[in-house]
């Protein structure tokens, strides 16, 4: 058994390209177009500036690299990506010059395992090109992310299906060229096996944006994320994406990169608010010294340190066994660990953060507030941190038995006369 750590020298000089890119070329856009403006139509202006930008990435083939060579990607599988993410997690427009943005990624990955030829050519095309937005239209206002109290349904009509009901926070709808709706189609199945997925083009009649929903912090009806009513949506037959009935496994074939995505970009955005917090020990003065020589200081230091260490191995771990196994289902547990990590590890962080800057750290002339306010929005993305959480605690007891005495099995007066009869010794000779 062989142990390594490090990244072979041909990719690791693509990941010393893409952070000084990412640092010099891509964060100016943060600041002059703040999200969540990178997921809106090109102007021609910013068209003159990003579009140069993405072809640096093309050139560098950075391109796209979650997909495979056939569509366009570099195959390089999930632990590289995880390292690509980890850059790309500073800059909320990285991911758009890159073209790994959420949800845009999960929604392609699906078209390409599930779409028709026609499916692929009308919408995965341009989705990979970088011209378009998707939006993923799952949850619902009553239900949350739990298919099995949603209410949406498509009812078949001849050669079309008709869709109607309630979705709620469908991520970047007002600007998606096309929308994925999960919805009902056989209640009798149940949620597993009684939903379909459906694509539609957005400014399909009876598709409703009732309001676009802020995060906390932003303007109300300046949000990205829609609700939405299906009002008799008519759509043709061959809108279906996937076998009717197979949503659930369309839903879990997005979701399992997506979420070690998620995962290593938060270590980016975790460690420039680590980077922000030193900076600021190191140049305030107060009570006669540094804030660094203070003995709580150091501890935030330490403790957010370690606190990112461990987490940034676990997630690289968890990415090396996809590609080894390359069995979701197998890695499942670790996937929802890390998922249930992920917005603690970023609060904390930036808590300290925040708490060293002061007034400052909480204004909005630093970023350590909208990072603070990502936190919570991580423990709801792609499923509640408790229901990882559950999953993880349902997976570890799987591999453990009850025990088959009235004692524990450690117990040592119990573990001791099975030794001394295991070694053969009366109690006296002891």
């Amino acid at each position: 058994m062989s142990w390594d750590f490090s990244t072979d020298p041909q990719f690791q000089a693509k990941l010393d390209w893409a952070e000084e890119f990412v640092r010099e070329r891509v964060e100016p856009l943060d600041l002059v177009w703040p999200a969540p403006a990178n997921y809106q139509p090109l102007t021609l202006q910013r068209r003159k500036i990003v579009d140069p930008l993405k072809q640096a990435v093309r050139e560098q083939g950075l391109w796209a690299c979650h997909l495979g060579p056939e569509l366009g990607g570099k195959g390089y599988g999930q632990l590289k990506l995880a390292l690509l993410n980890e850059i790309l997690g500073r800059s909320t427009w990285a991911p758009v010059i890159f073209g790994t943005q959420a949800p845009d990624t999960g929604n392609a990955e699906i078209i390409a395992h599930f779409g028709t030829p026609e499916q692929k050519r009308r919408y995965l095309e341009p989705l990979l090109a970088g011209e378009i937005f998707s939006c993923y239209s799952m949850t619902e206002p009553q239900a949350g992310a739990d298919p099995a109290e949603f209410t949406t349904r498509a009812e078949r009509d001849g050669d079309h299906w008709v869709i109607n009901g309630w979705k709620f926070f469908s991520s970047n709808a007002r600007w998606a060229e096309f929308l994925i709706v999960m919805a009902v189609t056989n209640p009798e199945a149940g949620a597993y096996r009684g939903m379909s997925m459906f694509l539609l083009p957005r400014d399909t009649p009876g598709v409703k944006i009732v309001r676009n929903v802020g995060l906390m912090s932003e303007p109300a009806e300046d949000g990205s994320h829609a609700l939405i009513h299906y009002d008799n949506v008519r759509v043709p037959a061959d809108s279906l994406l996937g076998a009717e009935g197979g949503a659930f496994g369309v839903a879990q074939t997005r979701l399992g990169g997506g979420r070690v995505h998620h995962a290593m970009r938060t270590v980016g955005l975790a460690q420039r608010a680590l980077d922000m917090l030193c900076e600021r020990a190191l140049s305030r003065q107060t009570k006669g010294s540094v804030l660094a020589d203070k003995q709580k200081i150091q501890e935030y230091v330490a403790d957010s340190y370690v606190q990112l260490k461990q987490f940034r191995l676990f997630v690289l771990n968890v990415a090396w066994q996809i590609d080894r196994y390359n069995d979701y289902k197998r890695v499942r547990k670790d996937i929802s660990a890390i998922k249930a990590l992920t917005p603690t590890v970023l609060h904390d962080i930036v808590q300290r953060a925040i708490q060293v800057h002061g007034a400052l750290g909480v204004s909005n002339e630093l970023p350590l507030a909208h990072m603070w306010v990502t936190a919570p929005v991580l423990g709801l993305a792609d499923g509640p941190t408790e229901v990882h959480k559950f999953a993880v605690a349902r997976e570890v007891l799987k591999g453990y038995r009850p025990s088959e005495s009235l004692w524990p099995s450690e117990h040592i007066p119990t573990r001791l006369a099975e030794a001394k009869a295991k070694l053969e010794l009366e109690a006296g000779n002891l």
